[in-house]
């Protein structure tokens, strides 16, 4: 399956007051080459494994797998995952008709918060709202498995 979306900073908290939901999740990466990476995520009350090939030149699209397992499993593949483990709260927020995933970042990579939205095709149009600030698809540093090797408060402001 082809993944393909588009990741934006979000400049203000007011996303919060409009999110139908929010889900803790806990991930981390058992690889992080630059041709696939191997996500495990518990999120909520589920666990999943996540294979995720490398991005389109634009960083629009990139293949994606992902496998519902239980979280038992995904507890006992995290103590294998190289290190940091992310940490992070996603809000939902319905923006016209399509749902932007607002992600918190807690830990070390507290203060960043991204959005991405899941698009169709790559030319297809969205609404924006006004929480959200730049535009930094295809931008490897705030890839997750890489937030994981270089966390944001190792960053030059």
């Amino acid at each position: 399956m082809i993944e393909i979306e588009r990741k934006f900073l979000v400049n203000s908290n007011v996303f919060k007051e409009k999110a139908f939901k929010n889900t803790r999740i806990t991930q981390g990466f058992l690889n992080t080459h630059k041709d696939r990476t191997v996500r495990v995520r518990i999120k909520g009350d589920f666990g999943f494994i996540t294979v995720k090939g490398r991005s389109s030149k634009d960083g629009l699209s990139r293949f994606e797998w992902e496998k519902e397992i239980r979280v038992e499993e995904a507890e006992a593949l995290l103590l294998l995952c190289e290190p940091t483990i992310i940490d992070k709260i996603r809000f939902e927020v319905k923006v016209g008709q399509h749902i932007f995933e607002v992600d918190e970042f807690l830990g070390d990579n507290q203060g960043l918060l991204v959005a991405e939205v899941e698009l169709k095709t790559e030319k297809e149009t969205f609404d924006k709202p006004n929480w959200l600030g730049e535009e930094v698809t295809g931008d490897i540093k705030y890839y997750n498995s890489l937030l994981s090797k270089h966390p944001y408060c190792t960053w030059d402001s």
